[in-house]
């Protein structure tokens, strides 16, 4: 669907200029939804917007089923973006926001009447056509302006971090209705958020950003269990990370050793041996007794956030190490704070990093 190669966005000249965008390619498929991640300042609203045709790039090219965006204007692309602020008309109802783009078109007053009714049922707002976008809550807003920039049927649909407006409960709905929609109507979403839980949720595929330049592209599942990077292992969800050594590999498993001397197995991993880390997740692991598992240490926080309990331990080579587990309803935590302990977690577990 879009073909993204080479693209480069600098501002400023000189001393003074900033790269927000370094030769940045990638290839986003028809009927996907494609999600930007990555933290503030990273470079990926700049990269929905050259593609929108808000921003021109210095350098690259940007083609949409093989035709050069860069040569029309933004009102002249196949393209609808839903921005962080909803920009609705306080003073129309619902359905005279949803209609104002095909009107302003010149569509005919009867395909406007049929679009709007399609969008109202598509959004499930019909019973709010005629209230004033003044009147309705916030998450009924979001709908309205996603139901206003499908109905022009755009080939391409762009969501700017529409989300981050929205309480915890509200957001996480709409999670579920924006990949919803996205398969109902078949059109391609680019979505752009720095939330790792909205991009693992959603997505079909994420691509991981950093300092203008995408660091790993891949589904929800590769890139939190196969992150390519310390970077990536470390913005995507929790992960603790061992200093260690790649000490063997026979294509199946590799050895590690790790900085306290003990030699564990872990996934295969390409490249020499010497200094590499071994990032393993907190769920991946769980407790034992002192003693009795891989990594020694002293338990030092225990926290209850609801569903888990995080338990924080200090190990013996001086490495904080976080396991995670899932609550039982009705068995207590038998931990406590300074109680000696051991940490272990399965062979393989472990993703080798290079430093």
């Amino acid at each position: 669907m879009i073909e993204i190669s080479e693209v480069t966005k600098t501002y400023g000249t000189g001393a003074s200029a900033f790269r927000a965008l370094d030769r940045v390619s990638v290839t986003i498929r028809q009927n996907e939804f494609f999600t930007l991640l990555g933290p503030s300042g990273c470079g990926k609203t700049t990269l929905l917007r050259v593609i929108a045709g808000f921003v021109d790039p210095t350098e690259g090219t940007v083609t949409l089923e093989d035709k050069d965006l860069l040569r029309l204007a933004p009102y002249e692309r196949p393209v609808n973006t839903v921005f962080q602020s909803y920009a609705l008309f306080p003073h129309m109802t619902v359905a005279e926001n949803i209609g104002f783009g095909l009107e302003m078109q010149g569509k005919p007053s009867d395909e406007v009447r049929r679009t709007v009714s399609d969008m109202l049922d598509l959004v499930r707002m019909t019973p709010l056509a005629d209230r004033r976008t003044s009147e309705i809550s916030g998450g009924q807003q979001q709908r309205v302006a996603l139901a206003r920039a499908l109905a022009p049927r755009p080939r391409v649909l762009l969501l700017d971090e529409p989300l981050s407006a929205l309480d915890f409960k509200l957001r996480k709905e709409m999670q579920l209705e924006l990949k919803r929609l996205q398969s109902e109507t078949g059109i391609t979403f680019i979505f752009v958020t720095h939330d790792q839980e909205e991009a693992l949720t959603m997505s079909d595929r994420v691509a991981v950003m950093n300092a203008g330049s995408i660091r790993q592209i891949g589904s929800p599942q590769d890139i939190y269990d196969r992150p390519a990077e310390r970077f990536v292992a470390d913005f995507i969800g929790d992960t603790n990370f061992l200093p260690g050594e790649l000490t063997g590999q026979d294509g199946e498993r590799s050895t590690v050793r790790l900085a306290s001397g003990i030699e564990i197995a872990a996934r295969p991993v390409d490249g020499p041996r010497g200094p590499i880390t071994l990032a393993v997740r907190p769920e991946h692991a769980e407790l034992a007794g002192e003693g009795a598992g891989l990594l020694p240490g002293r338990l030092s926080e225990v926290v209850y956030i609801g569903t888990d309990t995080h338990f924080h331990v200090d190990l013996d080579d001086g490495t904080r190490f976080v396991v995670r587990r899932q609550n039982v309803p009705g068995e207590a935590v038998a931990q406590a704070r300074g109680e000696r302990v051991g940490v272990r977690f399965a062979p393989g577990v472990g993703q080798v990093l290079r430093d």
